[in-house]
């Protein structure tokens, strides 16, 4: 056996939960009684592999030591139905690690079934798939331990009462199935970029996870284009991480960052990704949004940036997924190629949209809009109504310290 540190059995545990899972679910059915068993053996082995080193196969030790205890639940749950049953009939064989089959995307598809919400996918993919504890999912999500129990507890009942089987959905599901998965990992990162509340800007944790998912994600579908550029989509944009912030934690915007912060290695990644994939597949709504982000990416300073493309970009987009946050970003990209007062007017228009009402991103927008306009009156009010919405601290500052600039300014 060897002895690897506590992170490195933490990365060999999550890459092994689905394998585990996927196991069990195909050998005995049952995904919420196998889930269950599949979190007390990774949490026996978080306790035991540090001090007695990790086994020569983790992987057949997981599922040999789920499956005892899955028949364990079984036992007793059917002594409560048939006391006088014999016990042996409950005591199957352990299944075999079945290396030639991988189950991660059915997983997947399990987690994001359509019977569920969508905090009830995430909570539930990060469990099944991340191998995370309620615990930490609940420090990853913000909320109670409790809530999480309850909401994890509730999708498997309910995944358990749609009689949902473990297998692949037909051909003609299968699109908007694996749709919903990218969703669920696109909710992830973003909570982890720009988290909705709290004291800090970025949940490294998140977009962490929600990396490494996609990229299991990518090995089961390695023609997907979607997948690959919602993959190159994270790490384009994460990249970016080191020099969003001050070393307080204050916001800065990516016009003011140094650039020579930023993770190269994961942008000609991502670069890589995302032109091959805009050659080879057809194009969605996630390609575009890398294709946006490796634009501004390439640039070596902000005045290079090439906001013809970038409005271009958001234009098919717009086409393709519209959004309310497409139309904010793509008035930006407006202001930067035919000027405020052009923008501003496509923002007027954009108010109507009932999803905007009172988000502090729309106030953000104007306020910076009417600063580039030289009303400063008009944009100090309005940094000062977007600092107010907003429940992210971090922009918060960042909105507040906006408008004392503009009302200290000459």
């Amino acid at each position: 056996m060897t002895r690897p540190s506590t992170s490195q059995i933490e990365d060999i545990l999550r890459d092994l939960a689905p394998q585990v899972l996927g196991a069990l679910v195909r050998h005995y059915g049952g995904f919420d009684t196998c889930e269950d068993a599949v979190q007390e053996a990774l949490v026996a082995a978080a306790t035991q592999w540090p001090a007695d080193g990790v086994p020569a196969n983790p992987k057949g030790w997981l599922i040999r030591v789920a499956s005892r205890r899955r028949t364990e639940i079984w036992r007793n749950e059917t002594a409560r139905r048939r006391r006088e049953e014999n016990v042996a009939l409950l005591e199957p064989s352990t299944p075999d690690p079945a290396p030639a089959v991988d189950d991660t995307l059915t997983l997947f598809l399990l987690c994001c079934h359509p019977s569920l919400t969508p905090i009830s996918q995430v909570a539930l993919t990060l469990r099944a798939i991340g191998g995370l504890t309620t615990a930490e999912i609940a420090r990853a999500l913000l909320v109670p331990e409790a809530t999480v129990a309850q909401r994890i507890s509730r999708a498997k009942q309910s995944i358990k009462a749609r009689g949902a089987v473990f297998r692949l959905p037909p051909a003609h599901e299968l699109a908007d199935r694996v749709a919903a998965v990218l969703h669920v990992l696109y909710l992830i990162f973003n909570e982890g970029y720009t988290a909705s509340s709290g004291p800090v800007l970025h949940r490294v944790d998140l977009t962490g996870e929600a990396i490494r998912l996609t990229r299991q994600l990518r090995a089961q579908r390695p023609t997907d284009g979607e997948v690959a550029g919602l993959l190159a989509l994270m790490l384009l944009i994460d990249a970016r991480r080191p020099a969003r912030t001050r070393a307080d934690g204050a916001l800065i915007p990516l016009a003011e960052q140094d650039r020579g912060r930023w993770d190269g290695g994961a942008i000609a990644e991502g670069t890589d990704l995302i032109t091959a994939a805009l050659q080879t597949a057809e194009i969605g709504p996630y390609q575009l949004q890398a294709a946006i982000a490796a634009v501004h990416d390439e640039a070596a300073r902000a005045a290079d940036t090439d906001w013809r493309q970038i409005l271009g970009l958001y234009d098919l987009l717009n086409t393709v997924a519209p959004g309310p946050m497409v139309t904010l970003s793509r008035i930006v990209a407006v202001a930067m190629v035919y000027g405020p007062k052009a923008a501003l007017d496509q923002l007027t228009a954009a108010e109507a949209d009932p999803a905007l009402t009172g988000h502090h991103r729309l106030d953000a927008v104007r306020a910076h809009l009417l600063d580039l306009a030289g009303d400063r009156d008009s944009a100090l009010e309005s940094y000062r109504i977007a600092a107010r919405r907003t429940l992210n601290a971090p922009e918060q500052r960042y909105l507040e310290s906006r408008a004392a600039d503009l009302a200290s300014s000459p």
